[in-house]
């Protein structure tokens, strides 16, 4: 099918909106040591590591850290990564990685990470993706741009919030559909490549956004979008197209 070029929309990543929260720099620059104590696959390619972090002063559903991983000559790679797990007093925070292919991190992670071994982060860091349950959530992602956002569904999960709360995600097909098992009514799945029968194939799609934004909650959706710079700025297309403002819509982006 051919799709009819939309009109030029090329939002920025990051839109000057209101309450964006304020991120402590003290605390957000102090590395602290992580060790690795569960590994989860959540597809072929990607898995969950459950970090011990002490010294964590807790965050916000959406923020993300800053990685530094140290070889023993001294070489330090560093990287930032989505924080994965809803904000609790466990001591524990959940990063979710995709296995990128010669990725010095995530190479590591996938082949070499075992419980027990260590590594630093810092963080929180972000105040402008980060949602704190105050307001209806419109959340928009595709492939491992569904990390942040889980955590606002865990989130939202775990304080029971009344606030309503709504996630589109789109995968190559369900065996990439990261966090399948835990995913509930408030998700719907889009699938690009293959799909369960009787699930159409295609990329999200205003079908998929507009009925959302037709029968949005009392004072309206804040949109949250994660995913590569195409995705972003596709999804983002979509939201304005169906009626979504502009300066609601938060975009955080990667690739």
């Amino acid at each position: 099918m051919t799709e009819t070029p939309a009109k030029a929309f090329t939002p920025p990543t990051r839109f000057a909106v209101p309450g964006r929260i304020p991120v402590a720099d003290q605390t957000a620059a102090l590395w602290q040591t992580a060790t690795l104590t569960e590994i989860r696959r959540e597809t072929p390619h990607a898995a969950t590591f459950r970090l011990a972090v002490p010294g964590w002063t807790g965050h916000l559903p959406g923020q993300h850290l800053m990685l530094r991983l140290t070889a023993a000559d001294g070489y330090a790679a560093q990287r930032h990564y989505s924080i994965a797990s809803a904000p609790d007093d466990s001591g524990h925070i959940e990063l979710t990685l995709d296995h990128v292919p010669d990725g010095e991190v995530s190479g590591w992670f996938h082949t070499v990470a075992r419980p027990g071994d260590t590594v630093e982060v810092r963080g929180p860091l972000s105040g402008f993706f980060a949602w704190t349950g105050d307001r209806p959530a419109l959340l928009l992602g595709a492939g491992s741009g569904v990390v942040p956002l889980m955590s606002m569904v865990r989130h939202h999960r775990a304080r029971d919030l009344a606030v309503p709360l709504r996630m589109l995600v789109s995968a190559r097909g369900p065996e990439e559909l990261i966090y399948a098992r835990e995913l509930g009514t408030e998700t719907t799945a889009v699938f690009t490549r293959s799909a369960p029968t009787g699930v159409p194939v295609g990329r999200m799609a205003a079908a998929h956004v507009a009925p959302l934004l037709a029968e949005q909650p009392p004072n309206g959706w804040e949109a949250y979008v994660c995913g590569s710079n195409g995705f972003a700025e596709h999804a983002s297309r979509l939201l304005v197209e169906a009626g979504q403002p502009v300066e609601r819509i938060r975009i955080e982006r990667f690739g």
